[in-house]
């Protein structure tokens, strides 16, 4: 078994408008940032005591400013990145979610967004552990 200091469960979104999802670049100003310049999903860690759907949907608030409806699951995912020098677990279900707009506005972890086609998601530079979502939201 692999040595791992910390285990975090996450929610990640798929937010939708007009048939496109949105991607965020991460910031080189973000202090846990394990991805800088690379692009991602909103979501992050649930807190402990926190339902994960109140998790999402403020995760989703601070980084895009949006208001959304979350949806059903369809991907579950599992990675293992450095941060500050530990090895950390993450388990994360990604949720579709719909947007009432999309007028985004990014908080401080995020320098940039896209609305992409989610066919074409393989034409951005994505985080690895994204990209097997996009195949499991295309597939379903």
């Amino acid at each position: 078994m692999e040595e791992v200091s910390k285990l975090f469960v996450a929610t990640k979104a798929f937010i939708k408008h007009n048939g496109k999802v949105l991607i965020l670049k991460e910031s080189s100003k973000y202090s846990e940032g394990a991805n800088i310049g690379k692009y991602d999903v909103a979501g992050g860690r649930v807190e402990p005591g926190q339902h994960f759907q109140e998790s999402l949907a403020r995760e989703i608030k601070e980084e895009t400013g949006l208001n959304v409806k979350i949806g059903k699951p369809f991907h579950v995912g599992e990675w293992r990145p450095f941060v500050k020098g530990e090895k950390w677990q993450i388990v994360g279900t990604f949720f579709e979610c719909e947007a009432e707009s999309n007028q985004v506005k990014l908080g401080q972890d995020h320098e940039e967004f896209l609305w992409i086609n989610p066919e074409d998601y393989h034409k951005y530079n994505l985080i690895e552990t994204v990209k097997p979502a996009f195949e499991s939201y295309l597939n379903k």
